[in-house]
């Protein structure tokens, strides 16, 4: 069987590779071009897709006697994934651009490419396991929950789990290394890129407005009985739960409560009113294929570096999802993924309202 392997130039896809090749695959390596570094004003070196990491990438097939290939995908990524960023933020909401381009351009467009071009799998170096029992494909998370990268994992279809790999699911980031060097492969001691590659120092302000065309519009900052406390630099500078860099000098911390896009309007208060015990999911993906038709208990996250914690899912007519946690959850962010979970299996997620 043949797998086409999607690198990145670091070294989970690198080892990923070679498990591959372990496996008995007849492999091919691959890199997806989403943008230029310099179109998206990033600094060489804090991202992943560089041109050093085109030639890690290349030097590592290359020492794992594979064919390498660059596939060009920048104009399918601006328009899922940056233009569905910029909009997110521009409707006060907190997107994961990770999830979008898995979905959209990884597990969407590269595998659909790698099933036209005779591949079996397409195989990551995400962290994450993938089970068969005989009728249905399962996501669990990876053995080593450190590591664990089930949540931007959840959009995942049974067509798509049936054509993927994760060789890394089993294994700790120290045993990656230190296969990676009994390798002498290239890339053993690269460290982590950020996650979210087309941001230039964390600054998501600065790439909604390049991207848009329209600056931030200031407004006030008012308390939660409509007192203003002071000016804001526009919406898009803020999500629900900040308290740092508000710029305001108050007598008690206050924090992002709620963004008012009709009045312009950040609404801060005390860090209580952040809790909630009641979460609706609009548009969620069941991994199974088919909503439960009544409550599912479970755990679910809220957040990447969440810790899963014990709710009841109710499936609603319009396929969204009413999540009921047993204790209420800090700053539940519209535009955030919520992830649902039995045990180790992820069941699915979607985008929190």
């Amino acid at each position: 069987m043949k797998a086409l392997i999607a690198m990145s130039g670091g070294v989970d896809s690198s080892v990923a590779a070679y498990r591959m090749q372990q496996n008995g695959f007849d492999c091919a390596g691959c890199m997806m071009k989403l943008y230029t570094n310099e179109d998206a004003a990033v600094p060489a070196g804090k991202t992943c897709c560089t041109l050093d990491d085109t030639e890690d990438a290349r030097r590592v097939a290359f020492r794992l006697s594979m064919p390498f290939y660059v596939f060009n995908y920048t104009d399918e990524f601006r328009r899922c994934v940056i233009r569905e960023f910029a909009e997110a933020y521009q409707n006060a909401q907190t997107p994961n651009p990770c999830i979008s381009c898995n979905r959209s351009l990884k597990f969407g467009a590269l595998l659909d490419r790698a099933r036209v071009l005779g591949y079996d799998i397409l195989a990551t170096g995400h962290y994450a396991r993938i089970r068969f029992d005989g009728e249905r494909y399962h996501l669990h998370t990876a053995a080593y929950l450190e590591k664990d990268q089930s949540y931007v994992l959840y959009s995942l279809t049974q067509e798509q789990l049936a054509h993927t790999a994760f060789p890394l699911g089993e294994l700790s980031k120290a045993e990656v290394r230190r296969i990676a060097a009994s390798l002498e492969l290239p890339v053993a001691e690269k460290a982590e890129s950020q996650d979210i590659c087309f941001v230039p120092d964390g600054n998501y302000a600065a790439v909604v407005e390049a991207f848009t065309g329209e600056p931030s519009v200031p407004g006030d900052f008012v308390d939660e009985d409509g007192r203003v406390l002071g000016r804001h630099k526009g919406l898009i500078h803020y999500t629900i739960g900040q308290r740092k860099g508000l710029g305001l000098s108050l007598p008690a911390p206050l924090y992002v409560i709620r963004l008012d896009t009709e009045n312009n309007r950040v609404i801060l208060g005390p860090s209580e009113a952040l809790f909630r015990r009641d979460v609706t999911v609009r548009g969620f993906h069941w991994i199974s294929g088919e909503a439960p038709a009544g409550p599912v208990e479970g755990q679910a996250k809220l957040r990447y570096r969440q810790p899963p914690a014990p709710v009841t899912a109710f499936p609603q007519d319009d396929g969204s999802v009413l999540l009921s946690f047993a204790d209420p959850q800090r700053a539940p962010t519209p535009g955030q993924s919520a992830v649902l979970y039995q045990g180790d299996e992820v069941l699915g997620g979607g985008i929190i309202e």
